[in-house]
């Protein structure tokens, strides 16, 4: 599905009219596994839950301070459940190192960022070929996250747009001076800033690859969405004048940054997928 023209958002009682039809057809018991594997780039063991039997891998990425039994501790799941339960996608919500990268203030802004590296050579090289085993799904997969976790989703897309095609990012901040400060001068740094190295990302290849994706990107203007709304715009400016179609959503003044909201939009986000 490509996004052309501006797309109105539905209301909260439209949003419950169409969860409760979807409620309704439901065919199949959830099928949930709690999975762990080791990491040999972060010498740990990674847990890793999957929710769905069926389905293209919908890649989660934790909030800030998460884990990955977040998506369904805040019921982000029973949200998605009907998508789950006929086997349109499968859920793997994927462990954070966070604490130890973008969020561990104690750090040298660059071992923050080569911490994210080494979570970057986990997912893309350990974790994406554990899901495919387990799911023997081989081909580009899904990936997702509310705040910080929408944040994970478009860069890891934007660098890796041959093992993500579908993306919806929820309420994040896309620039990484919001973690690190004025620090773009540290390559390492620079190159996980989705905001300020896509306005340079020139290779036909990624081009061509963000052009055939499906781009979801959504901010609400409520409550604690102030931070934001800058990376949300710059990104949107960007992926504007590279003519990248995506489908920059902008929700109410009601809409905060927090789960009450997420739990909506993203089965309304899945709907309008076409899965």
């Amino acid at each position: 599905m490509k996004w052309t023209g501006r797309k109105i958002c539905p209301t909260v009682s439209a949003l419950s009219v169409k969860n409760g039809r979807k409620r309704s057809k439901r065919r199949k018991e959830m099928h949930v596994e709690f999975l762990s594997h080791w990491s040999g780039h972060l010498n740990r063991e990674m847990y890793v839950n999957r929710y769905g039997h069926a389905g293209i891998p919908v890649v989660v990425f934790a909030s800030s301070g998460g884990s990955h039994n977040e998506y369904a501790d805040f019921g982000m799941i029973e949200a998605c459940s009907w998508f789950i339960e006929t086997g349109k996608v499968q859920f793997f919500t994927l462990s954070s190192v966070d604490s130890e990268s973008w969020l561990a203030d104690w750090k040298h802004p660059h071992d923050r960022a080569e911490m994210h590296r080494a979570y970057e050579r986990y997912v893309i090289e350990e974790a994406i070929p554990f899901i495919k085993h387990k799911t023997g799904w081989f081909n580009p997969m899904m990936t997702t996250g509310c705040s910080m976790g929408a944040y994970h989703a478009v860069n890891f897309f934007l660098q890796h747009p041959d093992v993500f095609t579908k993306v919806v990012a929820l309420s994040g901040v896309y620039d990484a001076r919001f973690f690190v400060g004025d620090n773009l001068n540290d390559e390492a740094i620079y190159q996980n800033s989705p905001a300020d190295y896509i306005w340079n990302q020139n290779d036909g290849w990624f081009i061509d690859r963000y052009r055939q994706a499906d781009i979801i990107v959504c901010t609400g203007h409520g409550a604690w969405e102030a931070d934001g709304l800058p990376s949300f715009y710059t990104l949107k400016k960007a992926f504007d004048y590279k003519q990248i179609p995506a489908w920059f959503a902008e929700w109410g003044h009601d809409v905060a940054h927090d789960w009450v909201w997420w739990r909506k939009q993203m089965p309304y986000f899945l709907n309008e997928l076409n899965l």
